[in-house]
């Protein structure tokens, strides 16, 4: 195919190839003609096949032609349609389709559209573009306007159909997808159902070829019911992955099974004829559709968003259970969580200097990375496991759960008030939490060296403490980007909590600890239910911990191997390390470095606090299709709140809208239960 005809107009074109009978099987004319079509006003290529008669003659018999045999069921079974069971494959292979096309085979329409139209999607923009009247007479012109009733028409179509029931009913019935919708294990299946219907009607058709189906018939109203009802059954398995969880193959599948369903009564759509009319509509709808396939059958963007919507759903549903704890109502749980991060002080105190004893070891970077992950990771698991708090790990929880709450409102601008109430709940929490890990870090981490100091006669803090005060300067260094970085693996930290949630659902692992024989026999059926509860609560905590503190720990050393000046910075430990830094230098620094280490320390913060947040927030978004533009009101509402209500944002004020924001929060979330 040329790739640039722009030259010749469509009088030309038309002209040149059609002022003579012409029985070439070429798809050459039909492309320089789509092309000069495009470039010019339709009406003009309509008048002018109209005044000249045997030019169009010549074109329709030509377009007969090259069209005649041609099968066209790949456009229906296989455009636009998952050919994979699994995101990677999938992934992998529209890549290469969009870098290699593939070899087709030459007797299809699919080959065909691939050697005439370069750009399918622009061509069925323009296509669709063009007024009903001018396209009704194109059609009539080229004598398509009937050709949804032609025997070999139908005979395709009710073979696409059947090959998308024999597929359907297959996926459909493997023992993980039954699993996801119990509910219809009583019920006759529909799939094969609708399967059924389809063999029967296509062997109606083999007997009587001129078989037409119309709205008010029994056969196509009872196929209609068996699609509905397997659409149903999609609908139903993806709502039961919040209980049951799910895997990317399941998901995968199901969403294989539902784009099959659809092309089925988009087919099926095409046969039904009421009125004169419909024989055109109904044949311009095919080709439509065919060309509307065809151009987003490799589209990357499409596969992405759609294959990761419900995991992403499922991650922040089961982080959403998790952040509702993160939120204090009460002057008791405002307290209860500053106690709680005040722990989290103290241990992150003592993690701070043992990073930087573990800087003086010899060793590789390699050898670092590992000790300083290891520090890092048995610091937050230890945190997670004694009840303790680290306040940048509030935001990727509590994010899912504001954006839960949010979701589920039904119309985004009802209690506006309570959920701007509810906002300043969660600020209040983060701004206490931040307060403890702070207030006790510093001091911790400044007993500690003390104590060193004085147990080996040396200040182990001299040689770095040059180091850790230029870290805290973010004009001398790169804090904030340090922080951002932080702040990212916050977010992952909590897309990888969420997700063994899931998996632990999906998989029934709690239910396997009770039930294992092995360990019955051995501990007894007591221990074997306090494990798996205890696996149910903990285990994604202690896993998502443990990841970020070697996130955190190798992120330095890995920087430094690549020659990349990377490094993170937390909240918690910066306010550490200027206890550190303070001390190494004998407390005698000027009065900017130290106003600029202390602003530092809680500018570490807000960056830690904004891309975790942030970042779970259009997860969480995206995850449940809210649109950003729909929740502006609320923005603005959370604003004209603060301005009335500056001290409820920082100090837990009661309020009238306290109990209101409970209910609000309590009937949105709910947590898991035994049976899960």
């Amino acid at each position: 195919m040329k790739l640039f005809k722009s030259g010749n107009n469509f009088e030309s074109v038309l002209k040149k190839y059609f002022s003579f009978k012409n029985e070439t099987a070429s798809l050459e004319p039909f492309s320089e003609f789509l092309e000069s079509a495009k470039s010019a006003d339709f009406t003009d290529v309509i008048n002018f096949l109209r005044n000249n008669p045997p030019v169009a003659e010549n074109f329709k018999k030509y377009i007969h032609n090259i069209f005649r045999d041609k099968t066209f069921n790949l456009s229906l079974t296989e455009a636009n349609i998952l050919s994979e069971n699994a995101f990677v494959p999938e992934l992998k292979k529209r890549i290469l389709n969009k870098i290699l096309p593939p070899v087709v085979n030459e007797q299809t329409i699919w080959y065909m559209i691939d050697n005439v139209s370069f750009t399918p999607k622009k061509d069925i923009e323009f296509l669709q573009n063009l007024p009903e009247n001018e396209i009704d007479e194109f059609f009539k012109i080229l004598g398509l306007s009937d050709f949804i009733i032609k025997p070999q028409v139908k005979k395709e179509l009710l073979f696409s159909m059947n090959i998308l029931s024999w597929r359907v009913t297959g996926s459909a019935m493997e023992v993980e997808v039954v699993r996801m919708a119990p509910q219809y294990r009583n019920f006759d299946n529909p799939f094969l159902a609708l399967q059924n219907e389809l063999e029967e009607l296509a062997a109606e058709f083999e007997k009587d070829p001129e078989l037409q189906l119309h709205s008010k018939d029994s056969r196509y109203k009872q196929i209609k019911i068996y699609i509905e009802q397997c659409l149903e059954f999609v609908n139903i398995s993806f709502k039961n992955s919040s209980k049951y969880g799910i895997s990317g193959k399941i998901n995968q599948s199901l969403l294989k099974i539902r784009q099959q369903v659809q092309r089925i009564y988009e087919t099926v759509q095409l046969l039904v004829i009421d009125d004169e009319k419909d024989i055109l509509i109904n044949s311009k709808q095919l080709v439509f559709n065919i060309l509307s396939y065809k151009s987003h059958r490799n589209n990357i963007s499409e596969l992405i968003n759609d294959s990761t919507r419900l995991i992403s759903h499922l991650i922040t549903n089961h982080t959403a259970e998790t952040g509702a704890h993160y939120i204090t109502s009460t002057r008791k749980e405002y307290m209860t969580m500053f106690y709680k991060a005040s722990g989290g002080g103290i241990i992150v105190g003592a993690l701070c200097v043992l990073k930087m004893l573990y800087g003086y070891v010899p060793g590789s970077d390699f050898s670092h990375a590992f000790l300083y992950s290891m520090n890092y990771a048995m610091g937050f698991v230890m945190i997670y496991l004694m009840g303790f708090t680290l306040a940048t790990k509030q935001p990727a929880m509590t994010a899912a759960t504001m954006t839960k709450v949010l979701s589920e409102e039904g119309n985004i601008k009802t209690d506006s008030k309570e959920f701007a109430h509810l906002v300043s709940k969660l600020f209040r929490s983060q701004f206490i939490a931040f307060v403890g890990n702070v207030l006790l870090s510093f001091p911790v981490a400044l007993i500690i060296i003390y104590g060193l100091d004085v147990f080996f006669s040396q200040n182990l803090a001299v040689e770095r403490s040059d180091k850790l005060l230029k870290d805290l300067d973010p004009f001398k260094s790169k804090a904030v980007l340090h922080a951002c970085i932080a702040g990212f693996y916050l977010f992952i930290s909590g897309i990888i909590s969420g997700n063994i949630g899931n998996n632990s659902v999906f998989y029934q692992i709690p239910e396997r600890i009770s039930k294992n024989l092995s360990i019955r026999r051995l501990f007894g059926k007591n221990f074997a239910k306090g494990l798996s509860k205890y696996y149910a609560k903990n285990w994604p905590g202690i896993v998502s911990n443990f990841w970020f503190g070697v996130f955190l720990g190798a992120t330095a050393p890995v920087g430094l191997f690549l020659g990349l000046d990377l490094d993170i910075r937390h909240i918690t430990f910066a306010a550490g390390n200027f206890a550190l830094g303070l001390y190494g230098k004998d407390f005698t620094i000027d009065s900017y470095t130290f106003c600029i280490s202390l602003f530092t320390v809680f500018l570490i913060g807000f960056f830690n606090f904004a891309v975790s947040f942030s970042l779970s927030m259009f997860l969480a978004f995206r995850s449940r299709k809210l649109n950003f533009g729909q929740v502006s009101e609320i923005y603005k509402g959370i604003f004209r709140y603060f301005l009335k209500n500056p001290l409820r944002f920082f100090i837990p004020l009661r309020s009238g809208l306290d109990k209101r924001t409970d209910d609000l929060m309590n009937s949105r979330i709910t947590t898991k239960s035994e049976d899960h």
